[in-house]
């Protein structure tokens, strides 16, 4: 086995490279989209979803929010200003709400998605990330 030096070590080449290009997303996505990454992530469930919609509670677990960060972030992304999402009453349950992808939206999302895209294929090309991978799950 090798030392823990070494595993920390590219442990922390893994971090650097999530953490610059968690930045770079971020940056792009609100230059060109309005959308931070949180965001991005919601509407990318969203689409994923059936019928394009979901409880609070199930995106709060997939995006990794608390509740009161999930319904601000869903809140704002309701209102006019970003129209991306549109409230639905649960119609088996009058109490519960779901929240919808609208066509705008969908639209940020597929702009968003190419940026992503992009983002990643640039940066990920100049990194051999499966051989970091081998040589931090070999110091396991």
């Amino acid at each position: 086995m090798k030392n823990n030096n070494d595993f920390m070590e590219h442990w922390l080449v893994i971090d650097s490279i999530q953490s610059k290009l968690k930045k770079e997303l971020e940056d792009v996505l609100q230059i060109e989209y309005n959308l931070s990454l949180k965001a991005f992530y919601v509407l990318y469930h969203l689409s994923k979803a059936p019928e394009k919609k979901l409880r609070l509670q199930q995106l709060q677990e997939m995006v990794g929010l608390s509740q009161s960060a999930m319904s601000r972030l869903v809140g704002n992304m309701e209102a006019n200003s970003c129209g991306a999402l549109e409230k639905q009453v649960c119609t088996d349950d009058r109490r519960g709400t779901y929240t919808r992808l609208t066509n705008l939206g969908e639209q940020k999302l597929q702009g968003s998605l190419a940026s992503f895209h992009e983002i990643l294929k640039s940066n990920l090309s100049t990194v051999n990330v499966e051989a970091v991978m081998k040589q931090l799950t070999e110091g396991l």
